[in-house]
């Protein structure tokens, strides 16, 4: 201790990544003195330290008192877990040196066995709130990487230790730590003492994927000569986005479906980019599918009310590679929808932004699809100003014309000829301009609809006033979010209608969207009428007739459900 050799390598990395007013966490205390130095030294507002060995408690307090720590410093005689299953005690091996004591036994050396109480991580971490962590814990920290959410952790310095999980352990330690975004520093690491940091988006307790609620889905990061880089594969996941001219990811920029982020860091380009001179917002990937174009395109654009200055336009890239550089018609037409009069440039191949403003996903697949506050306010102030109502107060958005393969409602045809006989307008999207589609649902005060993408756009119109049926064509997540769409940005939940029977799934894909579905008449009926969205008291709806239903699916799908 006096040479300064004692857990230096911890003691350096903490000393480089705590900053002042910083929460730290300690797994790991030994005698305290880490955690002490770090308090005395950086400045922290808190340290939380827990120690599983209780011979040492009795000494770290002693050390906290001695050096007037009290206020800053709390040590607790628990172990911290992670992972399910997680055990009230667990048992914890004391060797004669307190250095070697571990939660894993060894027969090469004498040990004594004593029974630790346990805290989840989880709790941990929700009531503590830790910028950074520090872990030293002889062998377990591969088994809580494992399982630890590292959400809100902008630093941490860890000890590895291959005797008790070997060379893979450590090289597992290591690859969780880069998958999370952390990055060595080099100048105060070693093989086996690592000290990491990553990007401070990542301190949002909720960053690891988009927020409705806020975070950094409404931050904006200004990125001078940044590298934009397409996707070179066709698969969901790619090594695309954006990179810092140094050569750093930038987090922010990432795009994300539910709780997955598709485009991951990529290497540092070997050539150079071509260049993009201006000042450039980034719109992130651009679907040419309607359903995801309208989902999953446009949940950048808020920021177009947020920056200050002239833009020389978006710049987006293709959901594939050798995709579309030019706007689709539907495309353009919901840009303009929104608001969007400055350029839109899709590019396919590397380029180097002179400006690049990146604003956080604020609308898209998962929780998100509720849209920030900034979101909704962008909506609200933008959406189809200038386009009129037109069309009845009652309106049946079908899919009876679309292909097998895009999935289809059994008997929608025979739904349709029940609904015109009630003063229903049955309405093709796919036929209309966008916004001929705006227009007829601005009109309507009441809308029934089978579950599918025209109700995204349906939601972008955002009509308080509007009463909703959605009938499940099947049972899929997708379905939720159109439901969580609506009663967003509409202020009311849709009705939802789940009456099928039978769930048919097309042999050659199993995917939701592809399945047919074979509704109960009679509920649906019960349901539309009980809804006010028909007159009761009807003649009853019949069910399909079986020899039809065989006919039409023309042993074409098989029976899911």
């Amino acid at each position: 201790m006096n040479a300064g050799r004692y857990e230096g390598e911890e003691i350096a990395g903490a000393l480089a990544v705590v900053r002042p007013g910083d929460r730290v966490l300690e797994l790991g205390a030994g005698l305290g003195v880490v955690g002490a130095v770090i308090a005395r030294n950086a400045q922290p507002d808190a340290v939380l330290s827990f120690e599983a060995n209780p011979n040492l408690i009795p000494h770290i307090e002693a050390l906290h008192r001695l050096n007037g720590l009290e206020e800053v410093m709390e040590v607790r005689h628990q172990v911290v877990t992670a992972g399910p299953n997680q055990p009230q005690h667990m048992t914890f091996h004391l060797r004669n040196s307190f250095l070697g004591s571990s939660l894993i036994d060894t027969p090469r050396r004498q040990t004594t066995a004593v029974d630790v109480p346990t805290v989840p991580y989880g709790r941990v971490i929700n009531t503590f709130r830790p910028d950074v962590l520090i872990m030293d814990i002889e062998g377990g920290e591969l088994d809580l990487l494992r399982h630890a959410n590292l959400r809100g952790i902008r630093a941490i310095v860890i000890e590895f230790h291959p005797d008790a999980y070997g060379k893979e352990g450590v090289r597992e330690c290591k690859d969780i730590l880069k998958l999370a975004h952390f990055e060595r520093n080099d100048a105060v690491s070693t093989r086996f003492v690592w000290t990491c940091t990553r990007d401070d988006v990542w301190t949002h307790p909720d960053a690891s994927w988009p927020d409705p609620s806020g975070g950094w889905s409404e931050r904006i990061q200004t990125c001078e000569n940044a590298i934009i880089k397409p996707s070179e594969t066709s698969g969901f996941i790619s090594h695309s986005g954006v990179q810092t001219a140094q050569g750093r990811d930038v987090p922010i920029a990432a795009h994300w479906r539910n709780k997955r982020r598709s485009t991951l860091p990529f290497k540092r380009l070997k050539t150079q980019a071509n260049p993009l001179d201006g000042r450039w917002v980034w719109g992130g990937v651009l679907y040419s599918n309607f359903a995801h174009f309208i989902a999953e395109s446009l949940g950048r654009l808020w920021a177009l009310d947020v920056v200050q200055g002239e833009i020389d336009g978006i710049v987006f890239v293709p959901r594939r590679p050798g995709g579309a550089t030019e706007c689709k018609s539907f495309q353009t037409e919901m840009f303009k929808a929104l608001g969007v009069d400055v350029p839109i440039k899709v590019v396919d191949q590397p380029h180097q932004v002179g400006e690049l403003i990146v604003p956080g996903q604020g609308f898209g697949l998962g929780a998100i699809i509720a849209g920030t506050p900034s979101y909704r306010r962008f909506r609200d102030a933008r959406f189809a100003r200038d386009i009129a109502p037109e069309g009845g107060d009652k309106l049946y958005i079908s899919r009876s014309q679309l292909p097998f393969d895009r999935g289809v409602l059994l008997g929608e045809q025979e739904i349709e000829a029940h609904l015109q006989a009630d003063g229903y307008e049955i309405f093709h999207p796919q036929k209309h301009t966008i916004p001929e589609q705006i227009a007829r649902y601005k009109a309507a005060r009441h809308v029934v609809s089978c579950d599918g993408s025209a109700l995204h756009l349906l939601a972008f119109c955002g009509m308080r006033d509007q009463h909703v049926a959605m009938i499940m064509r099947r049972q899929s997540t997708a379905s939720t979010m159109i439901e969580r769409h609506l009663t967003s940005f509409t202020g009311r939940a849709p009705l939802a209608i789940k009456a099928l029977k039978t769930t048919w799934e097309n042999p050659i894909s199993h995917r939701a969207r592809m399945a047919l579905g074979e509704p109960d008449m009679a509920q649906v009926q019960t349901a539309l009428a009980e809804g006010g969205f028909i007159a009761p008291g009807g003649a009853p709806w019949e069910d399909l007739d079986p020899d039809m239903v065989q006919a039409t699916l023309a042993e074409r799908f098989e029976t899911a459900r």
